[in-house]
C-alpha cells in the first residue's frame, strides 16, 4: 500500500474509498475488481445495520415485478440513468449475484423476494464476506467529516474514537444514505460532503413512513389490519395518488404497505390532505348494500352498530357505522367504500424507511459519476431516487452500486494500459 507524508501525519492512499457501509456501500465493495485496494468507511459500530432490518427483518431484497415505473425522482432523470441501471443490473442479475455467493432466494405470492431463511442479517453476512474476499478493508466507527479535491484525487477526513485521520483516494463513492432512520446512522449529514464539491440537494421528504391522521374516528382500532384502496386528495377534491394494499390502524393514524407507498405524496404537500379508505376492494358497493339489506331483513332487531360485523372487522364496522345512517344499507355501503380521515402529516424521518429527494441525477453521468468532480461517484439513497415498498429500494442500491463498480473497473483497466 502506498503512503505519503502529509502535514504532521501519514496519509494512506487507496484506489477507492467507499463512504457508507449500508446496502449500496456493501454491494459496491463486493462488486469492485478484486484487489482494487479499496477502503470502506462506516460511521456505526458495524456495517449493514439498516440492511439487517429490511423487510421487517426478513430481508425483502427485490421484486419479480421490477421496472422503472416503481420509482420516483423529484428532479427527474433526463439521461435515463435509472432504467439503464435496472436494465444492466436488474432483479435477475441481483439474484445471480447472490446465487454465486451461495445464497438461496425465493419469491412470495406478491413477487417480493426474500432469502429462503427469511433473515435479513443473512443478506448482510453474504455481502460482508464477499467484500472481505474481494480484498476491501473495512473500518467501522469512522465518520467522514470532510471531502476535498486534492490533485487528481480526494482527501477524506475521518473522525474515529482515536481521533481524526486523513486518507487519500483516486476515487470516492458516496453511499452514505439519506436522512431516514437516523438510528441507523443516516442523518443526512453526508449531503454536505457532496455540496462541498459543487452539488445541489433537492428538498428532502420522509417516504415509506406511517401517516398521522385525525384520531377520534379511529379510536379503538389500533392493531386492526384490513385490505383497502387508500386514496389521497386535496381539500378541493383533487386526487393525488391511490394505492391498494394492507392498512394497519395505529393510535396516531395508519400504517401498512398501502400507507407507506402513499406517504411520500402526503408529506411533500403543503395543502390540507384527506385520505379515503375503500374497504373490500374486490366487492362493488351495490353488492355490499344488497348484503346489508339481506342482513337487516334477517335480523331486524340487530343493533345499528353491529350491521357491518362479519363483513369487516367488528370494531372497524362500528367505527364506520358511527359515520353513516346504519339503518340505511346504501349509506352504510358508501361509508365502507369512503372512510375519510384528515391527514396530519407523517411520523417524519425517524420513522421513515427511505428519503424522497437527494442529489439530482442530472448532476451525474450515466455511470453515476459526478459532473463536477470526476472520480466522485454516488450510489443508493443519497441520490434523488426512491422506490415503492416491496424490495425496490434495495434493488436500486444494488443496481446503482453495480453501475458504479463497473465504471470504476473500466477506468482502472484504462489506466493500466
Amino acid at each position: 500500500m502506498r503512503q505519503k507524508r502529509y502535514n504532521k501525519g501519514v496519509m494512506k492512499e487507496y484506489a477507492t474509498i467507499i463512504v457508507g457501509g449500508g446496502a449500496s456501500g456493501l454491494f459496491c465493495a463486493a462488486s469492485l475488481p478484486h484487489g482494487n485496494d479499496a477502503l470502506l468507511l462506516e460511521r456505526g459500530e458495524r456495517v449493514g445495520r439498516k440492511l439487517s432490518a429490511t423487510g421487517n427483518g426478513q430481508g425483502n431484497v427485490t421484486n419479480l415485478h421490477m421496472s422503472a415505473g416503481h420509482y420516483f425522482s423529484l428532479r427527474g432523470d433526463p439521461e435515463g440513468v435509472l432504467p439503464r441501471a435496472l436494465s444492466r443490473h436488474g432483479e435477475r442479475d441481483m439474484l445471480a449475484f447472490f446465487g454465486n455467493l451461495g445464497g438461496v432466494f425465493l419469491p412470495d405470492a406478491r413477487g417480493r423476494i426474500y432469502p429462503a431463511g427469511r433473515q435479513a442479517s443473512a443478506v448482510t453476512d453474504l455481502l460482508r464476506f464477499a467484500a472481505a474476499k474481494n480484498g476491501v478493508r473495512t473500518e467501522a466507527e469512522s465518520r467522514v467529516i470532510s471531502l476535498k479535491r486534492e490533485g487528481q484525487g480526494f482527501a477524506v477526513g475521518v473522525q474515529t474514537p482515536a481521533g481524526t485521520k486523513t486518507y487519500r483516494a483516486r476515487r470516492v463513492v458516496l453511499c452514505a444514505g439519506g436522512k431516514a432512520a437516523k438510528n441507523f446512522g443516516t442523518d443526512g449529514s453526508a449531503y454536505a460532503l457532496a455540496e462541498g464539491l459543487g452539488h445541489s440537494v433537492t428538498p428532502l421528504y420522509p417516504s415509506l413512513v406511517q401517516i398521522r391522521t385525525e384520531r377520534s374516528p379511529i379510536r379503538g382500532l389500533k392493531g386492526i389490519r384490513a385490505e383497502a384502496v387508500l386514496s389521497a386528495r386535496t381539500e378541493g377534491g383533487r386526487k393525488i395518488a391511490k394505492e391498494r394494499g394492507d392498512v394497519i390502524f395505529t393510535d396516531y393514524g395508519v400504517s401498512g404497505d398501502a400507507a407507506f407507498r402513499l406517504s411520500a405524496f402526503v408529506t411533500e404537500r403543503r395543502e390540507k390532505i384527506f385520505l379515503s379508505l375503500a374497504f373490500l376492494p374486490d366487492l362493488p358497493e351495490e353488492k355490499i348494500a344488497a348484503a346489508l339489506r339481506r342482513k337487516r331483513e334477517a335480523f331486524p332487531e340487530l343493533p345499528a352498530g353491529e350491521l357491518l360485523g362479519g363483513i369487516v372487522n367488528n370494531a372497524l364496522g362500528r367505527a364506520i357505522a358511527r359515520r353513516c345512517d346504519p339503518d340505511d344499507s346504501e349509506s352504510a355501503a358508501r361509508a365502507l367504500k369512503n372512510f375519510t380521515l384528515a391527514a396530519e402529516g407523517t411520523l417524519g424521518f425517524d420513522g421513515a424507511q427511505v428519503t424522497k429527494g437527494g442529489i439530482p441525477l442530472a448532476e451525474t453521468d450515466i455511470n453515476l459519476q459526478s459532473r463536477f468532480a470526476p472520480g466522485l461517484y454516488f450510489a443508493g439513497e443519497i441520490l434523488d431516487v426512491d422506490g415503492e415498498c416491496g424490495g425496490y429500494n434495495l434493488q436500486w442500491a444494488y443496481s446503482s452500486a453495480r453501475t458504479v463498480a463497473d465504471a470504476i473497473g473500466r477506468a482502472e483497466a484504462e489506466e493500466k494500459r
